[in-house]
């Protein structure tokens, strides 16, 4: 159950009351009403905004609504206190029960906990990681890939309908390269003594068993022919092996994509030319000259007539290119079509997941999307910051492997999955991250992945340690009731209960802000209550969670911490990180 929600209802119904009774004019619009926590904890359990935003529809004050639905909420259950703060924000303190009983609604829903309808079932598609298949994954695109992966798992727990997908950009230059490098990885096969890579080549050493599988598949047949002859086959049998390669270190962090779509084989489908036709048909492509770009001076600009979209018309900056002068497409038609085919796939909304580099790109790509759309579907562009890997403070060297950068795997490999995922979330997608190895693998507090997997282990420690002191109040906790409950009434056991129903709420404002970093916030939050209340014990015996001498009180605490471990277990689960019962 959401408490808050339930509160906006009822706020709702109070509203459509007093518009029937003529009190309040009967085109008051209450859809922007919240029911929120409030900002300081001695102002009650929840605050609401109704006043402020009724009275700048009917031009009367605040304070004056805010007293009229004061006098009705007062007589709604559950509520014990009204009071009206400020320029008009009404405060609301519920009955202890009203926390107490919310505990068996987290236990009786387990990992559902949180689950929302607000999605309604729309058809999202969020396309994330899309790195370039000519190598493995770097580390930056690991943080893309598991913010895109978390984004997903959050949308889905708020009730949207979700396709992860991958575009793989398996034509342009840089494809043709890596055949190349390949080629020559496979020449070495052969025998022949490579000491240099050529300048613009692909160096790793992931190419030396391609050129291996090369080898053993054609033998001595492409040595000393000719590009054109063997380019073709050995581009594909290169690209299948980088997206093996890339699809292995995307499980390793736990990521699975619905549908990998291939630039290439989108480009020889026609599917270009349908899109770019589709905007001729709309007035929406011309010829013309652009102006040059901020910077440059008239000496080193080359004006030219060009085919252009009229992006401007949606917002862009300038018009774009969709076609060279030597008459082939720029990099950006094929991502014109790419959209197009996801519109056709009757997706509500687009959220592509890029790297900081690509911020120029976003108004374009979103212009592409309403022109082709005409407006019905959305398009949100989310960029990732760069992240800086360190050791001690000091920039993490370059992988010999990669030759020229550090892989995901690599990284993976030394902290663990369940670690990079949660550090990679500790900060808003579009701000630069911090990852040092010396601090994300310390144990202690400082550690937000340690602080918030030690609250569950310490958790199912507890349950354990109460099975074999007080093996009655697991039995009479299996089956809790309101009157266990009711023992619930210190003022951080009713503080943590409080935080603990937070968790619908967040899903979902989490979830329309895109926004998957503010729940590895929350289980910080949910985390430190938890530990709070465990150190009270410390100094009071009667606080422990274990009290021998009251088999109730202990059930009911056992019950608590049941529900603590349910909500972290579910964040845990959204951020993709796999909840631990035990620390070794």
């Amino acid at each position: 159950m959401n408490i808050f929600k339930k509160i906006e209802r009822e706020l709702h119904l109070i509203v459509s009351g007093l518009m029937s009774q003529g009190v309040l004019p009967n085109n008051v619009v209450a859809n922007k009403i919240e029911a929120t926590p409030p900002r300081e904890a001695s102002h009650g359990d929840i605050a609401t905004n109704a006043a402020m935003v009724i009275a700048a529809q009917i031009g009367k004050t605040p304070k004056e609504i805010a007293a009229l639905l004061a006098e009705n909420l007062k007589n709604l259950a559950g509520i014990t206190k009204v009071e009206v703060a400020g320029p008009g924000f009404i405060n609301l303190t519920l009955a202890s029960s009203i926390w107490q009983e919310s505990v068996l609604d987290i236990i009786e829903n387990g990992k559902d906990y949180g689950n929302s309808e607000i999605g309604m079932g729309q058809k999202i598609n969020v396309e994330f990681v899309s790195a370039n298949p000519t190598g493995p994954m770097h580390v930056g695109h690991g943080r893309g890939a598991v913010y895109g992966d978390a984004l997903a798992t959050l949308l889905t727990k708020a009730g949207y309908n979700v396709t992860r997908e991958y575009y793989i950009n398996d034509a342009g230059a840089q494809v043709d390269k890596l055949a190349e490098s390949a080629h020559l990885r496979y020449r070495e096969a052969c025998g022949e003594v490579i000491t240099d890579i050529p300048e613009g080549l692909y160096p790793g050493d992931y190419l030396i068993p391609v050129g291996q599988a090369i080898k053993a598949k054609f033998g001595n047949k492409y040595i000393g022919a000719p590009r054109e002859q063997w380019l073709a086959e050995i581009r594909t049998m290169t690209l299948e092996a980088m997206m093996v390669m890339i699809k292995d270190d995307l499980a390793a962090l736990g990521i699975f994509h619905n549908i990998f779509t291939s630039e290439r084989q989108l480009s020889d489908s026609g599917r270009v030319e349908e899109a770019i036709a589709l905007l001729e048909g709309k007035g929406l492509i011309y010829r013309g000259v652009l102006e040059p770009p901020k910077g440059k001076t008239p000496d080193d600009w080359e004006p030219r007539e060009q085919t252009l979209f009229k992006s401007t018309d949606f917002g862009d900056d300038c018009d774009r290119p969709v076609k060279k002068s030597d008459g082939s497409w720029t990099y950006f038609a094929p991502d014109i079509a790419y959209h197009f085919d996801k519109c056709n796939r009757g997706f509500h909304k687009l959220i592509d997941v890029f790297g900081a580099d690509h911020g120029g790109y976003v108004k374009r790509i979103q212009a592409a999307v309403k022109a082709l759309s005409g407006g019905k579907v959305t398009c949100e562009v989310k960029l990732c910051q760069l992240v800086k890997f360190m050791r001690d403070g000091e920039p993490l060297k370059m992988s010999k492997r990669a030759g020229t950068f550090v892989t995901v795997r690599e990284v993976i490999d030394e902290v663990g999955k369940d670690v990079f995922r949660f550090i990679m979330l500790t900060r808003k997608n579009d701000v630069p991250l911090d990852f040092d190895f010396a601090k994300v693998m310390e144990q202690s507090k400082d550690n937000p992945v340690f602080y918030v997997q030690y609250a569950h282990a310490r958790i199912h420690s507890i349950i354990r340690n109460t099975g074999t002191e007080l093996p009655e109040a697991i039995k009479m906790a299996k089956n809790p009731t309101p009157h266990l409950l009711s023992r619930l009434i210190h003022p951080e056991e009713l503080a943590l209960v409080r935080l603990l129903c937070n968790w619908p709420r967040l899903v979902e404002s989490a979830s329309l802000g895109l926004e998957p970093h503010r729940i590895a916030f929350y289980l910080q939050e949910v985390a430190a209550a938890f530990h709070s209340f465990w150190n009270l014990g410390n100094d009071d015996v009667g606080l422990r969670f274990i009290v021998k001498q009251d088999v109730e009180l202990t059930a009911a605490r056992i019950t608590l911490v049941r529900a603590v471990a349910v909500v972290i277990a579910s964040g845990l689960t959204v951020l993709g990180v796999e909840p631990v019962e035990e620390l070794r």
